[in-house]
Formats: structure tokens, sequence, C-alpha cells
């Protein structure tokens, strides 16, 4: 970020428990937004935290945004192990999720250890730290994934995300769950996809017809 030839800074805003980064990838040209966060352990203060994450999100929606660091929760049960489990547990895994999934965040691909964070003799173990992007975001990267490396000084290990981009030939055709939520989304499908008029044999047809439907669905979101 402080590489002044690959990242613009624009402006930033705090608040307890996060810094939020508002900049330009320069070799994209994409506004990005990078929210770094290092959450409370009381579900109270995470549930004030995520309601204003989610305020400032919604006032910048042209942006590609990634959320990264300690959110002090975890999405399921199996995020953690040899924890005690607290009363809140069931509501901080809800909050969280729907959190997420208010946002339409997508919790990037793990590799390297399943937990992040340890304790000191190795009897209990949670997932607490993660990275989590906009759709937009994995569209433009869409290789991005997060590293989870091997715990240094800190209890907690780093995160790194990577993105490779090699060329695999044509990209397979995508869509989000969400969109199939929205009212009209399948009429407008089927309605693009029988005006489309090409030519060729079938499967070259329906190549064809996804390729005008992936600009079409551009259009519509």
């Amino acid at each position: 970020m402080w590489h002044k030839e690959a990242f613009s800074y624009e402006s930033h805003q705090m608040g307890k428990g996060y810094i939020v980064i508002f900049g330009q990838h320069l070799k994209s040209n994409y506004m990005c937004v990078v929210v770094n966060i290092y959450a409370a352990c009381s579900l109270s203060e995470k549930k004030i935290l995520w309601d204003e994450l989610t305020n400032i999100k919604v006032a910048s929606q042209d942006s590609v945004w990634c959320f990264c660091g300690d959110f002090n929760a975890i999405r399921s049960r199996s995020e953690r192990k040899g924890v005690r489990n607290r009363g809140d547990q069931s509501s901080e895994i809800s909050g969280f999720n729907s959190f997420i999934d208010s946002n339409l965040l997508l919790d990037l691909p793990i590799v390297g250890k399943k937990y992040t964070w340890f304790k000191s003799n190795g009897s209990a173990k949670s997932r607490l730290d993660k990275v989590l992007v906009s759709e937009e975001w994995l569209q433009r990267w869409p290789m991005c994934k997060q590293y989870v490396p091997r715990r240094e000084a800190s209890d907690h290990c780093a995160l790194v995300v990577k993105t490779m981009e090699k060329d695999w030939g044509p990209k397979p055709f995508r869509t989000i769950d969400a969109w199939h939520m929205e009212r009209g989304f399948n009429e407008l499908v089927k309605g693009k996809w029988q005006s489309y008029l090409v030519q060729g044999n079938e499967i070259t047809k329906i190549k064809e017809k996804f390729k005008l439907l992936k600009g079409d669905l551009k259009l519509w979101k």
C-alpha cells in the first residue's frame, strides 16, 4: 500500500477496532477500499463494529473492498477447537455470517494452516483472522487466496493475500447465488437467452450465448 507506484492513497477513516483506507490500485485503475480490523472480544462491541462497517460500505459502492484482520469471531463451530463453548457463541456465529452475507462478502480460499490463533501450549486454536472481499474484488482478481504461514512471535498467524494470474484459456461462466434472489432475474436471463441469434453447431451456440449473457449481466448488475 505504501508503494506509490502501486497504490495511490486518497483518504482514511478510523473507528474503534478498524481503519479504512480509500485509494486507487494504479495497475488496474480500480478504486480500492482496504479495511484493517482488530475486533473486541465482547459480542455487543462486535455488533456495533459490524453495523459501522456496513454503513461505511453502503456509502461507497463504486469500489472493490477487502476486509482483513482479527475479527475475533468464527463462522462455524468447526473454526474453534479446544475452547470452552460460550453462551453467546451461536449469536456470534449468526451475527458474523449475517454481516458477511448482507455485505455480499466472500471468504477467500485458505491455503496453509486451518487455524490462525493458537494458545501458547497448543491446547486451543481458532480461525479468528480472515480476509473477506467483495464480489467486484474477486471478479478483478479471481485467483486470489489467503495464505496462512507459520506462526512466529505472535499467538496469531499472519495472513498473506496473493493472486496467481495465469492464462488457463477461456474463463468459465460464473453467477452469484444472490442474483437469483433478485426479483425478475430469472425472467431477465430467460428473455435474453431466447433473444440471442447465433450461428454454428449446438456447442458453439451455447458458448456464444454465454458470452452475450455475461455482457448483459454486467450491465444489469
